[in-house]
């Protein structure tokens, strides 16, 4: 899943201006981008996003200048075997198509942001597809012809139950990672601006605060509190829906513990199996700074179906 989320947000500010954009669409080896990452490029010469993390982004934007300049959409390929290779190859030994095409009618149409932005807002996944032959973007599936099929999923979320101290360190690191975080707590003293500076806080009871939030495969669940009124409540919230990961805080004992307490609530086995407990990675964590990070690390392993 490739990180596109500033690109759409200059393609929001960006409106109007003429623009072309460039997408990774195919990778071999040790890609330095995943396919679907994009780079926008605005005609006054600014912009946004890679294609490639520094190595190739000199060559894609004179190619862009030029298609905004008129010229037909083009897919470059680079690798280490290039004749180029040390000019505009890739030093880690990898290979990635670039297709750079206009943000217009007949490439890119500047609607798409739109729908995209839309699906998004609403936490759906819309997927784009790209006629290779043409390099004309649509909604509709493409029956025949090279396609290329790009999806673009609702914005990385976290919601944090328990505004504690390990909440004040996630919710910063996860600032870091462009991950959107709630913290949740009806604890009015726990709850404030001032330990939680810049981040989304909801004071209703937990069941209903987070199916408030529509937690699904982009979203995050994590139980800080220790307090079994407030995090049970949550977790079975969490497990009602698709949550990309749920974990709670605790040892293994306090967690067998709540397996049985959810289980008398009515939740199967499988849905328990989903929760991470004790919460985050094993990297012999001390303190709340370091247990957010084992957290944060886990939790970016789940989006990516990696743990």
């Amino acid at each position: 899943m490739a990180d596109n989320d500033s690109v759409l947000s200059a393609a929001r500010d960006w409106k109007g201006a003429r623009m072309a954009l460039a997408t990774v669409v195919s990778t071999w080896g040790s890609a330095p981008r995943p396919r679907g990452s994009h780079m926008l490029v605005q005609e006054d010469g600014r912009f946004e996003g890679s294609v490639s993390g520094g190595c190739v982004e000199g060559e894609i934007l004179d190619t862009a200048a030029r298609v905004i300049a008129g010229e037909s959409f083009a897919v470059k390929t680079y690798g280490v075997a290039d004749d180029s290779a040390w000019e505009v190859g890739l030093p880690c030994g990898g290979q990635i198509s670039v297709m750079v095409q206009p943000v217009s009618a007949e490439g890119f149409d500047p609607e798409l942001f739109d729908r995209i932005a839309e699906a998004r807002d609403a936490g759906r996944a819309l997927t784009v597809t790209t006629d290779l032959a043409t390099g004309r973007s649509d909604l509709r599936p493409l029956e025949t012809g090279e396609v290329f099929a790009n999806r673009y999923d609702p914005p990385r979320r976290l919601l944090i139950v328990g505004a504690v101290q390990i909440a004040q360190s996630l919710a910063a690191l996860a600032a870091t990672l462009g991950i959107e975080t709630v913290v949740i707590d009806p604890r009015g003293r726990f709850l404030t601006e001032e330990r939680f500076p810049g981040v989304t806080l909801d004071d209703r009871w937990p069941d209903e605060a987070v199916a408030a939030w529509n937690p699904g495969p982009s979203t995050a669940v994590v139980t800080l509190s220790h307090d079994t009124k407030i995090d049970d409540p949550a977790l079975i919230a969490a497990l009602a829906a698709d949550t990309a990961y749920v974990g709670a805080l605790g040892s293994r004992k306090s967690h067998a513990a709540r397996r049985e307490r959810l289980a008398q609530s009515g939740v199967d086995t499988d849905q328990l199996d989903r929760i991470d407990g004790p919460v985050g990675i094993d990297i012999g964590a001390i303190g709340p700074a370091e247990i957010a990070l084992s957290i944060a690390a886990a939790m970016v392993g789940a989006f990516h179906d990696r743990r």
